[in-house]
Formats: structure tokens, C-alpha cells, sequence
């Protein structure tokens, strides 16, 4: 028999109806504190009627049978949280210095209700506690974790009534410089606790009973009965399968490419000239991170971000010359609505043949320098060109950003080699990395003196781009270089206010 794929959810239900509870809910926390009436729902209030708090209840099937890969499980093991009577909205942010922890604040009805301190921006920290006991051994020890949870990552309506489509982002995908994100769930939907990434578990095949509580923070805030905060399921963990049939990941729809080129006498040359009101992008540059040295210490390496922080994405399209690895490039400008209504010729792509790009890039995008102690250039890095994608959602807090501005696949983003035209974009709120192991992600430090220095990172770096902000473009992350007894070349990299690097940056790229 087929096994599940090891990224989607496999159940079986052996029991028709997953635990119910008696619904005491936001309604009631956020109606006391602020002295009113209680009211509690489970339904939308009618037109005219009182606005009341969302019910949130934490659910699961009575049974659950899952595949380990690797002594892994790769399962969501069907636990929701529902939410009914209202939507669910949470948003977390940190000030851009770094200097204070992140804040996760839940927007209701009835008022923000302050969550539990943050060590990240995008995730609930320690949403869950995972209770695990062997079946054929009660006595032993109880496998016990807290688990992060990622709300609206992975979500399904509850009934044909309810909302048609999920506004909230998708994803929340993580970058230790990351200044914003919203998590949401709509009225009458339900939302994965494990989500895209699975509930993780290293367990042995056999039969387990499986309990999952959202953690006391989490489920005073959030008005959840000690019933509503708990669910539990008979877990059978079973040997790993073949894998036959696994699905394709999807991608969500996006803005595609013009057919022919513009006219390049018929666009605009400054922000001048957009109609007034236009929405428009804003790059600017997070820190570079997850610098080290190479083996030899001869480069220093690193990680970099540019991000849009405008009301509007930055829309590059690009037409390839006849016979030639080289496309004609302009930027798009839209209005409210997403319809185009100017733009400009902002320079070219080019084919890069490197290894780990083998794709488009838009030449001018960014600069890379390692500068000396008095801010002069030392050494500048080869990199000039990029292709531009949402890695990283970096802050989905401000005006015009993109909930769904994850684009998954890269191939199709910045093209192969026979592409005719393309469409590059980078929405609102989001940003794009470049790792370490990219071709030209490196400074070559060999015949530099031990000392200070800075990274800089510079966004629009001739102004080829028209953006609302030009004076937020750079960013400076200090280094010292150093050498040790043994001869060694050796870096060490200041911190950036409370950031924790340790923690893993993750992108794609």
C-alpha cells in the first residue's frame, strides 16, 4: 500500500467527531476587563449587533495514524485550533534598532490583548506544549516539549458559510532582522497548530497517547477554558513508506510579464512625474548576518537582505534583446487598485551562468563594500546583479504590504535561459536574501591588516529606481578581523541591539 508523502497530513479517524467544548472565549476575557457585560458566541454577531471577541477551541481527532521518514514525523496529526464568532488577527513587531524584544499583540473586537513576551519575530513562541506517553510502557518517563506555532500557515474552512478566502499571510518564514509580521485566521475557519512544517516528532513505531495544550500565556490572554486550551489523540506511529504519489508544492498566483516592450521614450523619469498619491516602493537594507571566514581565511563571507518597506511592490519587467544574453529593463508603477499606470527604463538584466544562479538578474539592484574603520572603501564585492523574489517577509505591519507575497518557486521567478521576457517582483513588506554560498556573497581579505571594519549593504545604489525614500538604503554591521597565535585569520562580528543570531537565519536562496 502507498504511504503518505512525508509533507502532507495523514489521519485516520476512528472516531467520527473530534472532542468538543463548552466555549468560554475571548468574549468573556476581553468583556470583563473592560467592566462591560458578559456576551459570548460561537456565531457572527447580526448586522447592528454588539461586536464580540472570536472562540477559539483547540481540537483533534480521536486517532491519528502517522509515517515516520527518517524517525521523523512529517504530520500536522489533524490538530486545529478553531475559530469562530470573529477573526483571529495577531501581529508582532520590534523597534528597527533591535534594542527591545519582540511584542505580539492580539487585534479583537473588543480590544488589543498583550501576548506573551516574544523571542521572534513571526512565530508564537512556545504556543504549545507536546505531552507524549508510550502506550505499552505508562510508567516511563513522559516525552514532553514546547513547540512555536505559526497561525494561519496552514488553514481550512469549517463550514460552506464561512469566509470564501483566507486574507491573512500564509507563511512565517523567519530572518532574525525581521521588524514586523501578522498572523490571522478568518471567522469560521481552522487553523494547523503544526502547520506546513510538521508537528517534528522522533518517536520509535508503536502507540502512543498524545496530548497538545497551548501553553498558560497563550491561553489566559486568548480567554481559553482549561477544556478549550487541551486536546488529546491515540497516536500509531508506523515504519516509513515509499513515498508513492507525493504532490508537487504550489505556488500562489502573481503578477506575469508584458508580452512586448514599452516604448522607451513614453515613461516617466522621477517621482516626480508619477500622479500624485501614487503608491510607491521604499529599499532599504537589513544587516548583513552569518558572516564568517572561509576554511582558509581568505574570504570573509556573508548574508544579505534588501527589502521594499514602501505602500507598493517593486515591479521590474525585462525583454530580451534579439540574440543576445542581455534584457531591456523597466519598472512599473501601479495604483490601488494594481493597475499600471507609468514607467520607466531602469537599465538591464543579464544572464548569469555562476552555479548557484543560472538565471536572470537585475543589474543595480545593490552593493556590497567592506569598508575601514573611517568608512572608506576597502574592498567591494563582484556582486552587482540580482534576481529579485520574496525570500523573506520582513515587515507585513505597514501600509500596502503584501499578506501573500511568498513566491516558492525561483525557477520561475527569474527565469531560465530561454526566457524571452520576465517579470521580476519584490512586494511590499518583503525582502530578498542572498547566502553566503553565492557566487560573489564575499569579500577577499587576504592582503587586508587586522582591525575594524564595516559591511556595508546599499540598496539602489545610482538611483536607478524610483523609490519614496532614498536616505534609508544602507546599513553598517561592525567586524573586527583578528589573528591568532597559530596564524590564523579569525572574525568577530558586533551584535545588533538584542538580536540572536544563533537562533538560525532560514532562507532559499
Amino acid at each position: 500500500m502507498a504511504k503518505p508523502c512525508p509533507l502532507e497530513e495523514e489521519f485516520v479517524i476512528h472516531h467520527p467527531s473530534p472532542r468538543r467544548s463548552k466555549r468560554w472565549g475571548l468574549a468573556a476575557v476581553a468583556a470583563l476587563a473592560l467592566g462591560a457585560p458578559l456576551i459570548a458566541t460561537a456565531t457572527t454577531p447580526a448586522t447592528g449587533a454588539e461586536p464580540t471577541n472570536p472562540t477559539l477551541d483547540l481540537t483533534a481527532p480521536a486517532a491519528v495514524t502517522a509515517y515516520t521518514y527518517g524517525r521523523t514525523i512529517y504530520s500536522d496529526l489533524g490538530f486545529r485550533l478553531e475559530v469562530s464568532g470573529g477573526p483571529l488577527e495577531i501581529r508582532t513587531q520590534r523597534a528597527d534598532d533591535y534594542e527591545t524584544v519582540p511584542t505580539a499583540v492580539a487585534k479583537l473586537p473588543l480590544g488589543d490583548v498583550a501576548l506573551p513576551p516574544q523571542e521572534e519575530v513571526g512565530k508564537l513562541n512556545d504556543f504549545v506544549r507536546i505531552r507524549l506517553v508510550d502506550r505499552n510502557d505508562p510508567d516511563a518517563t513522559p516525552w514532553i516539549r514546547r513547540r512555536s506555532s505559526c497561525l494561519g500557515e496552514s488553514t481550512e474552512r469549517m463550514t460552506p458559510e464561512s469566509e470564501f478566502k483566507n486574507p491573512y499571510p500564509s507563511t512565517c518564514f523567519y530572518n532574525s532582522y525581521a521588524l514586523g509580521s501578522v498572523q490571522g485566521v478568518p471567522d469560521g475557519w481552522a487553523a494547523s497548530i503544526f502547520g506546513y512544517e510538521s508537528s517534528g516528532l522522533r518517536v520509535r513505531p508503536g502507540e502512543y497517547d498524545l496530548t497538545v495544550s497551548v501553553t498558560k500565556g497563550y491561553a489566559e490572554a486568548l480567554g481559553l477554558s482549561a477544556e478549550q486550551r487541551t486536546a488529546s489523540t491515540v497516536l500509531t506511529v508506523v515504519k516509513e513508506g515509499d513515498c508513492r504519489g507525493c504532490r508537487e508544492n504550489g505556488t500562489n498566483p502573481r503578477l506575469t510579464p508584458n508580452r512586448t516592450e514599452p516604448d522607451p521614450n513614453g515613461g516617466v523619469d522621477s517621482i516626480a512625474d508619477l500622479p500624485e498619491g501614487t503608491p510607491t516602493p521604499d529599499l532599504r537594507s537589513l544587516p548583513a548576518f552569518s558572516i564568517q571566514l572561509n576554511r582558509r581565511g581568505t574570504q570573509l563571507q556573508f548574508a544579505a537582505n534588501v527589502w521594499n518597506g514602501g505602500n507598493s511592490p517593486l515591479v521590474v519587467d525585462g525583454f530580451r534583446r534579439s540574440g543576445e544574453d542581455i534584457m531591456d529593463a523597466y519598472q512599473y508603477f501601479l495604483d490601488e487598485d494594481g493597475n499600471q499606470i507609468a514607467y520607466q527604463e531602469v537599465g538591464t538584466m543579464e544572464w548569469d551562468p555562476a552555479p548557484t544562479h543560472e538565471h536572470w538578474h537585475f543589474t543595480d539592484f545593490a552593493t556590497y563594500e567592506l569598508l575601514n574603520a573611517d568608512k572608506t572603501r576597502a574592498v567591494r564585492s563582484g556582486k552587482e546583479a540580482f534576481c529579485l523574489a520574496n525570500t523573506d517577509a520582513v515587515d507585513l505591519t505597514g501600509e500596502g504590504a503584501d499578506w501573500e507575497g511568498y513566491q516558492e518557486d525561483l525557477g520561475s521567478v527569474c527565469g531560465g535561459y530561454e526566457t524571452r521576457s520576465i517579470r521580476e517582483v519584490l512586494s511590499a513588506g518583503w525582502g530578498d536574501t542572498y547566502a553566503q554560498f553565492r557566487a560573489g556573497q564575499s569579500f577577499p581579505i587576504k592582503n587586508l591588516a587586522d582591525g575594524v571594519y564595516y559591511v556595508r549593504v546599499l540598496a539602489n545604489p545610482i538611483g536607478t529606481l524610483i523609490e519614496s525614500d532614498t536616505t534609508n538604503n544602507e546599513s553598517l554591521r561592525r567586524i573586527r578581523l583578528w589573528t591568532n597565535a597559530r596564524g590564523e585569520r579569525r572574525v568577530r562580528v558586533a551584535p545588533v541591539g538584542l538580536v540572536d543570531e544563533s537562533r538560525g537565519i532560514y532562507y532559499r536562496r
